[in-house]
This record gives structure tokens, C-alpha cells and sequence, in this order.
């Protein structure tokens, strides 16, 4: 990977217009950082990083019908030279675990500092991966724990954690699966295995542990 120029070429990929124009004004006061286009969802993020080839995708978590962590996993497939952040607002060890195992190179909080994003930015940009300082301690420690020690949620793919988040709203399943661009039939799919994974026999069980491990959505 990566960039060989001084100055790193980021692309910002976040729903809500007022945070990807206050993204750019942020890293736009770095001058070895450079934004070269911003996008509103997911699938945008993927099309326009193919062409422009940036050096970072700086891409928000929580976005309706493809989340940061599936931007992640598809990245990794179709454009691995291309550094993923993700930027969230959960400081929660789960979702940081959950966004680097599906491919991202870093995980920072949105109540991190700006200069605290640019650093994550210039190590990806370096090709290392970053844990924002809330949670790197419990995301290292979590990841050297033996895989077979680890609690169930571990076990569930990008998609069916993501699942996870959408019914932990309340949001019936319809919804879930349109929020996350797949038919009725998957999603249901999915949570049947996310139910069989956690050991649970109901979704309104399945709400009560997302909710007791902080999945709020």
C-alpha cells in the first residue's frame, strides 16, 4: 500500500452531509492530508474509491443498507491496497473487534480528538493498523484471548452482528432488511444463525443480550 508521496489522498464516506463537510474542513487544516471526494453511503464509497484510488476510505459505522464494517469487507476483496477507518460512535470493544475482523485497519471514536483521527489516518496511510486510545487496551486484550475463551459474539459474521444492531433497535425484521439492503429471506436466514450462535431461542431474547453487551444499533 501506500502512498509514497507525502501527502495522503482520503475519501470520506458518511451518511449525513453536515459530518462528511465537517470531516473535510477537520483534516483539511493537515496539509500532508488531502480529501478527494466525499459520498453518502456505502456502495457510493466502493464506486468512487475504485476510480479515484485513494489512500484512505475514512467511512462512517453506522450508514443504512451496507454499514462500515461490510464497506470493510468488500474493500478488502476488490481494492486491498486501499486503508479502511472506520468512525463510530460506539465505544464499545464489540464493534471495534467487529470492524477490524471484517477488514478495517482502524476504529475511532467520533468523541476521539481531530488530532487523534489524523494520526489513525497517517497509520493506515503507513499501512498499521489503529484502535482508538478508549478502547485499545480492551481490543488487545480481547484479540489475545484464545479464540474458544472468547464470548459468543465473536462467532458471528460482519452482517449477522450487523443484524444484531438493527433488531436491537426494536426494528422488525422487514425493516432490518431493508435498512440493510437484503431480502426478508436472508435476513431472516441470518437471524436464525445469530440466535443459534448466541444460544438463544427467541428474538426478544435475542434483544435482551444485545442490549445487556451495549449493541444499541
Amino acid at each position: 500500500m501506500i502512498t509514497s508521496t507525502l501527502t495522503t489522498r482520503v475519501l470520506l464516506a458518511d451518511d449525513h452531509c453536515m459530518v462528511r463537510q465537517g470531516l473535510a474542513e477537520i483534516l483539511g487544516h493537515d496539509e500532508r492530508l488531502v480529501v478527494v471526494g466525499q459520498v453518502g453511503s456505502g456502495p457510493e464509497a466502493i464506486e468512487l474509491a475504485a476510480q479515484l484510488q485513494p489512500d484512505v476510505l475514512v467511512v462512517d459505522y453506522s450508514m443504512p443498507g451496507m454499514d462500515g464494517a461490510e464497506v470493510a469487507r468488500q474493500m478488502v476483496q476488490q481494492h486491498p491496497d486501499i486503508g479502511v477507518l472506520l468512525l463510530s460512535i460506539h465505544e464499545n470493544v464489540h464493534y471495534a473487534v467487529n470492524a477490524l475482523q471484517a477488514g478495517a485497519m482502524a476504529y475511532v471514536v467520533k468523541s476521539d480528538t481531530a488530532e487523534e483521527l489524523v494520526e489513525a489516518i497517517r497509520q493506515v496511510a503507513s499501512g498499521r493498523n489503529y484502535v482508538s486510545s478508549r478502547l485499545s487496551s480492551a481490543v488487545a486484550q480481547h484479540l489475545s484471548t484464545p479464540h474458544r475463551q472468547r464470548g459468543s459474539l465473536d462467532q458471528l459474521s460482519p452482517r449477522e452482528f450487523e443484524l444484531l444492531r438493527w433488531l436491537a433497535r426494536g426494528q422488525p425484521l422487514k425493516e432490518c432488511a431493508k435498512m440493510m439492503n437484503i431480502s426478508e429471506s436472508t435476513a431472516s436466514t441470518y437471524r436464525q444463525r445469530v440466535v443459534g450462535k448466541l444460544g438463544l431461542d427467541s428474538t426478544a431474547g435475542l434483544i435482551r443480550f444485545a442490549l445487556e453487551h451495549g449493541i444499541d444499533g
